[in-house]
């Protein structure tokens, strides 16, 4: 088998530069490679008016896994997430696993922050005020448990600003959606850290019964952006995940 690679799949409010850190860990000699798309309306990219569905998301999502050379393993962080669940929906067969990170999709009918996200005035203001320099040191305060260079922090905040797909992804993420989601059977991973404050942890047995050959893994000091705050671990982890995700596939 050659070399796997992960595909990872961004979050809200950011692109691929949110992985920027970890990606000096997968050298050309590194058993995993690894690479980072920005989808439309993310990372300064402007929003695609054909993309109206998560469907049409997973099929942007596939139109670059399958430049990629197999065997591929697809990793998504929040959001991320629930495009991957999307993705596999559809396109399943081109992968040999996934990783969800701390993903979106459970609960949302509960929890408080999709709720407050129901309007678009409160979407649009939400995305000002996390992209607003002077509220900076307070938005790091609650995502992040570790220092991380400021310059990185500076564009990781500023990217929510030039995000024109915020917005779109509350209103497509619902309950419903996930609700309807039929469980795919694929070696799948479901990360999370244990100080995780953004997506608690208690929402991984919905997610399991979506991907019924999960296996949990859990992180003891990670937060919600290992990737930023701890990226030589995060790369570890993922390639440790891989090992474990490609064993069926290297065993047939």
């Amino acid at each position: 088998m050659t070399r796997p690679t992960i595909i990872a799949v961004h979050g809200n409010g950011g692109g691929a530069f949110r992985f920027a850190r970890v990606r000096p860990f997968f050298a050309d000699d590194a058993p995993v490679a690894f690479e980072a798309l920005t989808l439309p309306g993310f990372g300064g990219l402007p929003l695609d008016p054909e993309c109206r569905t998560l469907a049409d998301y997973a099929a942007r999502i596939e139109s670059f896994v399958t430049r990629v050379n197999a065997p591929r393993i697809l990793l998504g962080h929040g959001i991320g997430g629930s495009l991957t669940l999307e993705y596999l929906q559809h396109f399943a067969p081109s992968v040999v696993g996934a990783i969800l990170h701390a993903p979106v999709g459970a609960q949302l009918d509960t929890r408080w922050f999709p709720r407050l996200m129901s309007s678009s005035v409160t979407r649009e203001l939400g995305k000002r005020l996390l992209a607003t320099p002077a509220l900076r040191p307070a938005w790091k305060r609650l995502f992040f448990s570790d220092a991380a260079p400021q310059a990185f922090l500076d564009q990781f905040f500023a990217e929510y600003g030039r995000c024109e797909a915020f917005g779109q992804m509350f209103e497509l993420i619902t309950a419903d959606w996930f609700a309807k989601l039929k469980p795919v059977a694929l070696p799948s991973a479901l990360l999370w850290g244990a100080r995780e404050r953004v997506l608690r942890l208690d929402q991984a047995a919905d997610f399991r019964a979506k991907l019924p050959d999960a296996f949990l893994e859990i992180v003891p000091d990670w937060d919600h952006f290992p990737m930023v705050e701890q990226p030589e671990a995060y790369a570890r982890k993922l390639m440790a995940l891989v090992e474990r995700l490609v064993a069926p596939a290297r065993a047939t």
